[in-house]
């Protein structure tokens, strides 16, 4: 009889086991909102072979693990007591606190991830926040060149311990959301400061699109110049260091740390969509809000194309018929004087002609000074209306008038609007923020009136032919169109003139709009 070499426990100890442990996804943690009336996909990560079971409601699902992964899909749910997920394989799996509602995926770039501890009433609506049946996520930033098939993050129940830490905006939508539904509401946080929406878009999508192959381009550039960039990086990092050794010893602010190179950094095409949003797909989600734009807003012709390329992406992955609800870039004083009116006007335009999507616009919520303006509440509850409207199905007045169509006849404009509700107000005053031009596409202040039938009749005695409109066309818009529901105008024009530099793009619209867009609310 041979004896057992010494070493031989040792390595049985450390070989990998035959079964590996089956385990969920991090977004089937306790205390999670499932969404109802979906199919809901349930999955995570097992032995090739393995066999997993799902419970869960009184239904039971089984599957097979394939390359690493399991996912069983659950028939509908209702909203009810909380449930008990349980999930078997070689091991067992218990997950309690469950709850079935709706589910909001929260995304952008600075104005989104701004926190609720940091807005201007924020710890006063911290201190409210008390409601079991508000769960937020936060999926931690994570920038990767493949798509991901986990994140990190849990679950937390909405009170003043997690909520002045969550998206501000995100919050005040699930505040004014839960309590006009009625139903429990899940809220995932995945935005990042200072991105562009190229990031936030998959490889593929972007490939398939001359305005995402431009940022694709431009990232090979950045890669060619990779060793000049690291050198510089480098070169900026022992002076940060130098600096701030100086700072620690003088007791003065901290420098700011230098910006990774382009081509590894945050904003590079498709990095956060990998590492951020990929990897929560496919998740059940009723809908998406949006807080972006201020990484692209010098070029809005190619956000015009990219954008709507990022929501068809993001519809594959997700839900053929998710909502997608965008907040309007808010009024800040930027050097250029129009861009941001261009920028807002592609916004808006995108929000008509992409189904099923809406625009949240904030015109009184800015700061001219700030690029991150603290007040965060209108912005929350606008996208919470818009979402009554357009993925509910609520008949009630969910926006500001909203522009729909103009004429032109002796020597004034007519213009149309949706959006109107009980009637149009000029609040505090005359009506302000026209403006009116002939063919020579000159821009001269306007008189503008509120007519019969909730029409704005628009003129200027210098220009006997008008032949475009424009309203609030600055980066501080200063128009004072409301309805009486209370509920701003969005910045608008009706000419569709080529913006002139630095707001003219690097890509053009793939198909020219009509000169006045209509207005199409709530569009399934």
């Amino acid at each position: 009889m041979k004896s057992t070499p010494l070493f031989l426990p040792l390595l049985l100890a450390f070989a990998p086991a035959v079964h590996a442990e089956v385990k969920l996804h991090a977004l089937f943690s306790p205390g999670a909102v499932l969404q109802r009336d979906q199919p809901v996909p349930i999955w995570g990560t097992a032995a090739d072979g393995e066999k997993v079971t799902v419970t869960i409601a009184g239904q039971t699902e089984t599957t097979i693990a394939k390359d690493g992964r399991w996912e069983v899909k659950l028939k509908p749910l209702k909203v009810g007591p909380p449930l008990t997920l349980q999930v078997e394989g070689t091991n067992k799996i218990e997950v309690k606190d469950i709850l079935v509602g709706e589910v909001w995926l929260c995304s952008g770039q600075s104005n989104m991830a701004f926190t609720l501890n940091r807005a201007d009433i924020g710890a006063e609506a911290a201190a409210a926040s008390e409601n079991p049946n508000i769960r937020l996520f936060t999926v931690p930033m994570n920038a990767q060149d493949e798509p991901q098939r986990d994140v990190r993050g849990k679950w937390v129940p909405c009170n003043p311990q997690t909520s002045p830490t969550f998206s501000a905006v995100g919050y005040f939508f699930g505040r004014d959301l839960q309590k006009a539904l009625g139903v429990p509401v899940g809220l995932i946080n995945s935005s990042v400061g200072g991105t562009p929406a190229q990031a936030w878009t998959g490889k593929p999508a972007l490939e398939a699109t001359e305005a995402g192959k431009v940022h694709l381009a431009n990232q090979v550039t950045l890669v060619a110049g990779a060793a000049k960039a690291e050198e510089v990086y480098k070169k900026q990092q022992e002076e940060y260091q130098a600096k701030l050794a100086e700072a620690k010893a003088a007791k003065q602010l901290a420098p700011k740390p230098p910006r990774e190179p382009g081509y590894r950094g945050k904003n590079r095409p498709a990095c956060l969509y990998n590492g951020m949003i990929a990897p929560l797909a496919p998740y059940a989600i009723r809908g998406a809000i949006w807080y972006q734009g201020e990484a692209n807003s010098g070029t809005p012709d190619n956000y015009r194309q990219l954008l709507p390329v990022m929501i068809k992406n993001w519809r594959a992955d997700f839900n053929p018929n998710l909502t997608f609800l965008l907040v309007q870039l808010a009024p800040y004083d930027r050097p250029a004087q129009e861009a941001w009116a261009y920028f807002r006007d592609t916004q808006r335009r995108i929000a008509l002609e992409t189904p099923n999507t809406g625009l949240a616009a904030i015109p009184d919520a800015g700061n001219p000074t700030d690029i991150h303006p603290t007040h965060k509440e209108p912005a929350g509850q606008r996208l919470a209306l818009a979402a009554q409207a357009i993925a509910y199905g609520k008949k009630i007045t969910w926006s500001g008038p909203a522009y729909k169509s103009a004429s032109f006849a002796k020597g004034k404009a007519t213009l149309t609007f949706d959006q109107v509700g009980q009637g149009l107000v000029a609040k505090n005053g005359d009506l302000t923020g026209f403006l009116i031009a002939g063919e020579d596409q000159k821009f001269v202040p306007a008189t503008a009136a509120i007519g019969q039938g909730g029409q704005i009749e628009v003129s200027n005695p210098e220009v006997k032919e008008p032949k475009a409109v424009r309203y609030a066309w600055k980066n501080m818009p200063d128009g004072n169109l409301w309805n009486k529901e209370g509920l701003p105008a969005s910045p608008f024009r009706t000419d569709d003139w080529p913006a002139p530099a630095p707001a003219r793009s690097i890509v053009r619209p793939a198909a020219k709009p009509a000169a006045a867009t209509p207005q199409v609310e709530a569009k399934k």
